[in-house]
Parts: C-alpha cells; structure tokens; sequence
C-alpha cells in the first residue's frame, strides 16, 4: 500500500502511483475512509484547533487539508502541497492554499517557524531524500509546533490476505509481493514506517510517541486494491510479476468479497519542537 503523492521523484520512471490516473481519486477515497479516523484521532490529541497554522505536505486528495481547515477556522491557515495538486481542486474556497512544492527540495511555504502543524501521511516512504525532508518539515515548526509523520510499514506486514488458505489468497499475496518489488525498485524503502520514533528524535524533537494501525476486512480495504492494481497492471504485466490473466482473476475475487484483505501497518509517530 502507499499514499498518493511522492514528493519526489524515485528511481527512473518516477513514482509508481500517478495522481493522473483516473484510479487515483478511487485511491485517494480508500485512503481517506481508512485513515483519516487515525489522523484526526492524532491532531485533536495534540491539541490543533482555532487559530493555528498547518501545513499538510503532499497532499494529494482533499480530505486532511479539509479536516485541517475546519478544526482552525477563519483564524487560522492551512497550505496543502504536493508535487502534483490535480486532486486539491477547489480547496481554496475552504480556507486552504495550495502549493506545487517539493518537501525535499523547496524552502518551507512561508518560510522557517511558521506552523504548529506539519503532517505528512504515506508521503516519505517513496521519498528518496528522506532525511532533507524531515528537516525542512521540523525547520518550519514554530517553537512548541508537532510534527506528525504517518507511514506505511510493508515490510512488517507484507501480506495482502494475512490467512492463505487457499489459490485466491497465494494468487493475492503474490500480486502484493509483485507490487513491492516494483515500489522498490522507485526507491521506496519497505521498512520506514518503524523508524519514524527514531527520525523524530534524531531530528531533535521532544516527546517523542507512535502507534500502529492494521486495518483488515474493510470494505475500503478492497476498493484500495481494486484501484492500485488497475492502476499498476501495466507494470506488473510488464515486470513478468503477472500476467492478464491473473490480475482479470485477481479483481474478480476482490469485486466479488472473497478475500479478506489488510492493508500494511500505518506507523504514527509525532514530536514536538522545544520552545
């Protein structure tokens, strides 16, 4: 599984999942009706409200810059950015600015010390420059601002139908593990997400705190695969990772509920800058 925008571009053809697919926004729901419970839990928990400022890096679809935009108010200011902003239409007329902008590469909008709220979610595992990244992102906290860093771990968990109990499930899990190869080879790195309470720390952030989640069974669940394999079948055919016929088998199971489907863990780690 990944989220919607690398900041960057990985490896020679860039990022696997394009925001100009026409399977993104389908992608972009999943996302959203999975995690944003998560997120939402977090932001409140640390307290963001009335009059603050945010800044959702890699944006992607509408959903967190909206949520953001409404716990602030008028008051305050979100800016959403992202590589490609073909999905963040319409939320100026929310109270959110959007930005083409690259975390690993641009200045922070605005300048250094201006947010109490700097979040990525699923954006620094396909970001090759990670380390530059999170430094811009703590360079733009002001002093007692969180920085919130969601990602996925599909290392720790790499299966698709965490019960195999038969050739739908080996053909499932197969499919996954075609899928990781080839966010691989762009540079993505599998195992990210548990590093996050490290990052934070080594980025010298205060109290420092993470938790998981492992959504399996959803009905989101199965929309996500529907639309990331539609969106990668090329590759995987390609690859020689499958063939038609197999991911024309592969949906069918899907569509049909036969699978039950999990997402890899998504790791929340947050820290404070020190006043």
């Amino acid at each position: 599984m990944s989220e919607r925008h690398a900041e960057e571009g990985a490896g020679e053809s860039g990022y696997l999942l394009d925001n100009r697919q026409t399977e993104a926004g389908a992608r972009f729901a999943a996302l959203a009706e999975l995690f944003d419970p998560v997120t939402f839990r977090h932001v409140d928990r640390l307290g963001i409200g009335a009059g603050m400022r945010c800044w959702e890096v890699g944006a992607g679809g509408p959903s967190v810059p909206l949520g953001l935009a409404a716990r602030v108010g008028p008051g305050g200011a979100v800016v959403a950015t992202d590589i490609d902003v073909s999905w963040t239409g319409g939320l100026a007329g929310h109270g959110v600015r959007v930005l083409r902008h690259d975390v690993a590469a641009d200045e922070p909008p605005g300048g250094d010390g201006r947010f109490d709220l700097v979040h990525a979610r699923l954006v620094l595992v396909h970001v090759t420059r990670r380390a530059e990244a999170v430094r811009r992102m703590v360079r733009a906290l002001r002093p007692g601002g969180w920085l919130l860093l969601e990602d996925a771990d599909p290392a720790l968990q790499p299966l698709l139908c965490p019960e195999e109990t038969g050739p739908e499930q080996r053909l499932a899990n197969r499919l996954r593990a075609g899928f990781r190869t080839l966010m691989a080879g762009r540079g993505a790195d599998l195992s990210f997400g548990r590093t996050l309470p490290r990052v934070l720390r080594e980025a010298g952030l205060a109290e420092v705190g993470a938790d998981a989640y492992f959504p399996i069974t959803s009905p989101a669940c199965a929309a996500l695969e529907a639309a990331t394999v539609r969106q990668i079948r090329a590759r995987l055919v390609a690859a020689g990772l499958a063939t038609d016929a197999e991911i024309d088998a592969h949906l069918t199971h899907v569509a049909e509920g036969r699978l039950d489907l999990a997402t890899a863990p998504l790791i929340s780690a947050w820290g404070r800058r020190p006043a």
